[in-house]
C-alpha cells in the first residue's frame, strides 16, 4: 500500500524525525493507525454501552433523577470518601 501525505503532513513527520520523536516515516503511520484503532475501539465500546443503557431503559430499569436523589448521591459519595480516608 502506498500512502501520499500532504505537504503539511510531510513537514510534521520530518519535524518529528528531526526531534528524535520518530525514527522513520513509517513510525508516524504506524502510530497514527494505532491511535485510530484505539479511537474506533473506544467508539465501539461507547456505542455498546449506549445500546445496553437503551435496552435497560426499555425494560423499565431507569431511575428518576430528582434534586433530592442528587443530594443523596452526593452525600453517599462524601461518606464513602471520608470512610476511605479514615481507614486507609
Amino acid at each position: 500500500m502506498e500512502v501520499q501525505l500532504t505537504p503539511d503532513q510531510k513537514a510534521f513527520v520530518r519535524i518529528a524525525i528531526q526531534s528524535g520523536r520518530m525514527h522513520h516515516e513509517e513510525d508516524a503511520i504506524e502510530e497514527a493507525l494505532a491511535m485510530w484503532e484505539e479511537r474506533e475501539r473506544t467508539r465501539a465500546e461507547i456505542l455498546d454501552a449506549l445500546d445496553r443503557a437503551d435496552a435497560s431503559l426499555l425494560r423499565g430499569e431507569g431511575r428518576t433523577i430528582t434534586t433530592q436523589s442528587m443530594r443523596d448521591l452526593a452525600d453517599a459519595v462524601k461518606h464513602r470518601g471520608r470512610t476511605r480516608r479514615a481507614n486507609p
